[in-house]
């Protein structure tokens, strides 16, 4: 069961720009610009790059109107049948309202995060936005989870416990591999752990986001780059609107080193940026990543599976890992790779993915053996389930 060549083209669209878009992001956090007093400091704006990750979402609802004009035109109802387009067209908006608020806290506590640890952790401990899934489903959505899916969630939870003890045995003093300073020579170890935390935080909101989508969204049949869009729009909207508030609260540091040590300083970010060209270029990076990485994936899961999709996710963390070492972002560390490869294993039986390949397996053996009951082995992949709406903002593990 090959793919085809416009299947591998966008599973490697899903991989790149999804890790561009993590790399990116924490490229911007570890580079040094002159702020407004004269003083070198990092670009340390995580509601800034938030801000930046949902216009790149809501660049996917200028994606689906492009798209939603161009076929409508032809009056031959074909924007009725691709595969982006297809779906409930006429819904009211608001009803991604809440999702939206949700995957605007979690992201920004996620950057905030980001800036305190390294940029494979941060991938890898999205991770357990399943733990906390499985558990808001069960309380929420009256699901009864089976016995493969619990040991899946406690296998996750070991994994995230061993990631986060590598951090903690980090040494403050990282080997330098290239002129830009390693992370933990300006966060201490228990600001690392406090990044760490954070994000786990974060997974309890973006978890919350999941299953409201389940409850409220699923069923309306929306198509996914509309809903992306709208919950971009919707989160940046917000978020903008609160930078205002942000500007005048003060918080101690590490959670801000700008001149005035407010929450959020948009002119400084501006000010940095002007300063320092390559921080342009990285938070847009940040923008078109997240939006062909929400384009990508949804196609994925269309045109493949979802299973493939979790297992690129995979793929993906592991890329961010190897680029974070070339790039001496981090130093190796063995409990690292043993916690990852816990949170993908716990990740795959949450998901059913090992049944799902094990059935494609049969299925592509029994087809090259030329058996004729191919047919009687399964009626539906074990993952092609009725796909949640979301978007990788968050966050998606």
């Amino acid at each position: 069961m090959g793919w085809s060549k416009y299947q591998a083209l966008i599973a490697a669209v899903l991989v790149v720009t999804g890790s561009i878009n993590t790399l990116s992001t924490k490229w911007a956090d570890r580079m040094d610009a002159e702020d407004s007093d004269g003083k070198l400091r990092k670009f340390n704006h995580p509601f800034v790059q938030a801000c930046s990750m949902f216009i790149g979402e809501m660049l996917c609802l200028l994606v689906f109107k492009f798209l939603y004009f161009y076929y409508s035109r032809k009056h031959d109802g074909s924007q009725d049948e691709m595969k982006l387009l297809k779906g409930n067209r006429s819904f009211n908006p608001l009803v991604l309202l809440p999702p939206a608020m949700c995957d605007m806290v979690a992201t920004s506590v996620m950057y905030i995060g980001l800036t305190l640890t390294y940029a494979s952790s941060f991938q890898m401990l999205r991770g357990a936005v399943i733990v906390f899934v499985g558990v808001f489903s069960v309380l929420f959505l009256n699901r009864k989870l089976v016995v493969q899916e619990w040991g899946g969630i406690f296998l996750v939870i070991g994994g995230l416990a061993l990631v986060g003890v590598s951090d903690f045995f980090t040494p403050s003093e990282s080997v330098e591999l290239t002129n830009v300073p390693a992370p933990a020579s300006n966060h201490s170890t228990g600001q690392v752990v406090l990044g760490d935390m954070l994000i786990i935080g974060a997974q309890v909101v973006a978890a919350s986001q999941m299953v409201l989508e389940e409850k409220f969204v699923s069923g309306l049949d929306i198509p996914a780059l509309q809903a992306v869009g709208w919950e971009g729009l919707f989160g940046f909207s917000i978020l903008g609107f609160m930078l205002i508030p942000f500007y005048f609260i003060q918080v101690p540091e590490p959670f801000s080193d700008n001149p005035r040590h407010v929450l959020e300083d948009v002119l400084e970010a501006f000010i940095q940026m002007r300063h320092n060209p390559l921080i342009i270029c990285a938070v847009t990076g940040t923008i078109l990543s997240i939006a062909f990485f929400n384009f990508a994936g949804i196609t994925v899961t269309k045109e493949i599976s979802a299973t493939t999709r979790m297992v690129l996710d995979s793929v993906r963390t592991l890329f961010i890992f190897s680029v974070s070492l070339a790039l001496g972002w981090q130093t190796f560390y063995w409990l690292q790779i043993i916690g990852f490869i816990l949170l993908v294993i716990g990740m795959g039986l949450y998901n059913n993915v090992f049944a799902a390949l094990g059935q494609k397996f049969a299925l592509w053996r029994n087809r090259n053996a030329g058996h004729s009951d191919t047919d009687t082995l399964i009626s539906q992949p074990a993952d092609e389930s009725d796909p949640i709406v979301g978007s990788e903002s968050g966050p998606n593990p």
